[in-house]
């Protein structure tokens, strides 16, 4: 027996309404919903649902880093350039096999969780 697959991650934000624009309108993943009268919201991102809440107490605080997939990593960066993104790096070579190669770049979010696009080619 073992455990299933991730479904949900928490990601601490101090302001929740400028992690939504900027999770929704800018990087552009499906906004689920919010919980009225708390500071949750709820997005999904392929088969992982991100939760983005004000934690109630420094034991639940998060500091993740996401690794989200795109068909076309350089096309996505300068998408995101244009949005007003800073990236850190620039899209480089991760490692490369039979199936091809693994490239990134990184970036942050509004509360500094590292975040980075991802394509194999």
């Amino acid at each position: 027996m073992s455990v299933g697959a991730v479904s949900q991650i928490h990601v601490s934000v101090s302001e929740l309404e400028r992690s939504v624009r900027f999770y929704r309108d800018v990087l552009g993943v499906p906004f689920l919903f919010d919980v009225p009268g708390q500071s949750m919201a709820f997005f999904q991102s392929g088969d992982v649902r991100l939760y983005l809440g004000v934690p109630e107490s420094e034991a639940f605080a998060s500091k993740v880093t996401l690794y989200f997939t795109v068909d076309d990593l350089d096309a996505e960066r300068e998408r995101l350039v244009k949005e007003g993104v800073g990236f850190l790096d620039e899209p480089h070579l991760v490692h490369r096999d039979e199936k091809g190669e693994l490239w990134m770049t990184f970036f942050r979010d509004p509360d500094g969780h590292n975040l980075a696009l991802t394509q194999t080619r």
